[in-house]
């Protein structure tokens, strides 16, 4: 039996037990003595094509947290792909490391060669605390791989697209709240001022929103509330504002039993992934308080769009009128979740779902 372990209530939990909560095909362990890389890549289900998804870099406290975070990351690229209408499966790879002191061209080539080694069931891209330079080295070692630079031929920084998504997700929850989808005079906490964040606030601050915004780089905090007007706020402060929408939009978890008690808004709509701790619990708990969620995986799927667009040869263009349309998807899901009387992020889920089996049974004759 592997012996990476997760605590969870006091009872420790194997890989195997791990993946088949989650009904994940496959693991792969990375690791290079020379490079210092230890990677993971979790690939979930592939009936709808290849897992596509991003390679996250970060400092885990454990390889087991490590684990949890790429099981829940390739599920979501599941969902994510599947409710988008695109014919990938979902993945998603970690390395365990400190993107800026650990990260260079030799671990990133070694972190290819495993990503080839098989042999296009995974076709990765760029992540948190990855870059399309990341992206081209990774190249340089396999062709299974996406997000590449433009002047290498490739869709470019996803993390526009991914903004734009979740923007359009956003317009959508506050047309369902307030019936009309204008955000300006809106109070709206962005949670994390990253690429992805940092384009969001751009959409938003244009549309004349209040914004207050937090991160963990206060020098990349300073300089967006200088350009842009935006109150900075502590990064347990985020949680007690009195606002309008929040918007998690970096690590995930963070709607959980602390932090649910504590939030005072109408609105839940940020481009961070697996935002509901337990979306068993914080899922139904969201309706009992009557705030409405726009499901992460839905409103954040303009990245895997732009990439998958890399993939098909389509361009920009096509990638933002595809990503144009979680407006009227999310719109579809709240209306799924109010008519079977259930929370959004299990309408969605039920909804990619359906898909997924829909295909698998068109694919049982050869």
């Amino acid at each position: 039996m592997v012996e990476i372990k997760e605590i969870s209530g006091g009872q420790e939990s194997s890989v195997f037990s791990q993946m088949g909560q989650f009904d994940h095909e496959q693991v792969v362990f990375c690791h290079d003595h020379d490079t210092g890389l230890k990677a993971i890549i979790g690939i979930h289900n592939t009936v709808l094509g290849p897992a596509l998804g991003g390679t996250r870099m970060w400092s885990y406290a454990s390889e087991a947290e490590a684990l949890r975070d790429v099981l829940r990351l390739s599920r979501g690229m599941t969902f994510k792909s599947a409710i988008s209408g695109l014919n990938l499966g979902g993945g998603k790879a970690v390395i365990i490391g400190d993107s800026k002191k650990d990260k260079n061209e030799a671990m990133m080539r070694k972190f290819g060669r495993f990503v080839n080694n098989l042999n296009g069931k995974y076709i990765t891209a760029e992540d948190m605390g990855m870059t399309t330079l990341d992206m081209g080295y990774i190249a340089m070692e396999t062709k299974h791989v996406a997000g590449l630079p433009e002047s290498q031929g490739g869709s470019g920084d996803p993390s526009p697209v991914t903004a734009y998504g979740t923007y359009m997700g956003m317009k959508a929850s506050a047309k369902k709240a307030w019936g009309n989808d204008s955000l300006a005079g809106k109070k709206i906490s962005v949670q994390g001022t990253g690429h992805v964040g940092g384009y969001l606030i751009d959409y938003l601050v244009k549309e004349g929103a209040q914004l207050f915004i937090t991160d963990i780089d206060q020098e990349r905090l300073q300089r967006i509330s200088s350009a842009t007007g935006a109150t900075v706020v502590g990064l347990d402060e985020i949680y007690d504002l009195d606002v309008d929408i929040y918007s998690p939009c970096a690590m995930g978890a963070t709607i959980n039993d602390n932090t649910l008690s504590r939030l005072k808004c109408q609105i839940i709509a940020g481009c961070a992934n697996n935002q509901l701790q337990d979306e068993n619990v914080h899922g139904p708990a969201l309706v009992q308080k009557g705030m409405i969620y726009a499901p992460d995986f839905l409103i954040n799927a303009g990245g895997i769009i732009n990439v998958y667009s890399e993939v098909k040869k389509l361009n920009r263009e096509w990638s933002m009128q595809q990503t144009e349309q979680i407006y009227n998807t999310t719109l579809n899901i709240f209306a799924k979740a109010e008519a079977d009387g259930t929370h959004t992020q299990k309408a969605a889920t039920e909804l990619a779902q359906k898909r997924i089996d829909d295909m698998a049974k068109i694919k049982r004759t050869y």
